[in-house]
């Protein structure tokens, strides 16, 4: 077992109504003043948002709320969010949503502490956080994994750019995790979670050291559970017991448990953050995308380990180990694509794309030359562009 740090301090609270305990944990984890960050009118109309605001009165707290938090979460929301409540007082940020609207109450949570920093210097790598304000989640959304992570991203909607930043600061104090909130989401939404907690253990198991045999252990029980729960969710959206184990596994996929002892690969989410910055595709779309073509671009370097992948988490019997890799890479886009209904290459999604779009999209995957992306095969700007070259079609 390699040598590893893990940390994970945020409190889960994890049943049927739980909402109605939000008040309590503020409290408890030094909240007064709290603003309230919540995405569309679904937390509105399924009275979600006024049976957690009733907890906050109940418990004695002030606060005020934030709504229109979109997927791709912007930075233009997130700034002007600190720049109205900057001189308000706020001590708590509280999210109500998915990933999006948690990595919002991130960044607004940095800014309040130090509303002199502007949001984007944190993630343009210009600054770094040093303080923050208290936060927490009611989760609504199974995928991003945010409510237990210590990574945000935000898109530059001025730019195009999706960054992410990891940081201590980033971790929630507590999240408030119902699994029956989960049950309206359009199916969409439901695959593209999937798709995202899948992945989230993906680019950590797919890693140049994997002398970790509970860590792998782990990692290949989570993937067949979300496999598993996620064709029952697709089949009957109101399956509860679907809806708490895809949860769970969201939560303990970005935690770092799935990867603990071995480097985060994450190219495939590299590669995916620029698909959505430039053309707002979902995230777990941009990933299923993405996946396939980077697997084929670089299971040779480790066949063992896409064949393990294979007979551990599809099953396949297949004793040859690039035959083995290769069937795992098939098994994978095959669930992408039936089980999902998610899009595997560019023209399922937002089309063929011209060379120059693509040559465009691997120099942003690079900061503009500021980092090789991944650890299994670091590539720069030149192997960059023959992946996408392998997913435009």
């Amino acid at each position: 077992m390699n040598a590893f740090t893990y940390h994970v301090p945020t409190k889960v609270i994890f049943g049927e109504n739980t909402e109605t305990q939000t008040g309590q944990a503020v409290r408890d984890a030094g909240g007064s003043n709290v603003l309230v960050i919540y995405g569309g009118g679904s937390a509105v109309r399924s009275g979600l948002l006024d049976r957690v605001t009733a907890s906050l009165e109940e418990a004695g707290l002030s606060w005020q709320a934030v709504g229109g938090v979109q997927p791709n979460p912007h930075l233009g929301l997130a700034q002007e969010t600190v720049d109205k409540f900057r001189d308000k007082g706020i001590d708590f940020v509280l999210a109500v949503g998915g990933g999006s609207v948690i990595d919002t109450a991130k960044a607004v949570a940095h800014g309040l502490a130090r509303p002199d920093v502007p949001i984007w210097d944190y993630y343009s790598g210009k600054a770094k956080v040093t303080v923050t304000l208290k936060k927490g989640s009611v989760l609504t959304i199974a995928a991003a994994g945010s409510e237990t992570s210590d990574s945000a991203v935000l898109t530059n909607e001025t730019n195009g750019q999706k960054k992410g930043i990891n940081t201590p600061f980033n971790q929630p104090d507590f999240a408030i995790m119902n699994p029956a909130l989960t049950c309206t989401l359009p199916p969409r939404q439901t695959a593209c979670g999937v798709a995202d907690i899948m992945m989230h253990t993906m680019d950590r198991y797919f890693s140049v050291q994997t002398d970790n045999a509970l860590t792998d252990g782990i990692a290949e029980t989570l993937l067949r559970t979300v496999i598993e729960y996620g064709r029952v969710a697709m089949d009957d959206p109101e399956d509860l017991k679907a809806r708490s184990e895809i949860m769970w596994c969201g939560s303990l996929s970005h935690d770092g448990l799935t990867g603990l002892g071995q480097p985060k690969d994450f190219s495939t989410h590299a590669l995916g953050h620029e698909l959505s910055g430039m053309f707002d595709i979902p995230h777990g779309e941009s990933l299923t995308i993405m996946w396939p073509a980077w697997a084929r671009y670089v299971y040779r370097d480790a066949p063992g380990r896409f064949a393990r992948f294979g007979r551990n988490v599809w099953g396949i019997q297949e004793g040859n180990e690039e035959r083995a890799a290769l069937a795992a890479i098939r098994a994978t886009e095959q669930y992408f694509h039936d089980v999902l209904k998610l899009p595997i290459c560019f023209s399922q999604a937002m089309g063929v794309q011209d060379d120059a779009t693509l040559r465009d999209l691997a120099v942003r995957s690079t900061y503009y030359g500021g980092r090789r992306v991944g650890q299994l095969h670091p590539m720069e700007k030149d192997e960059l562009y023959l992946v996408y070259q392998l997913a435009n079609h």
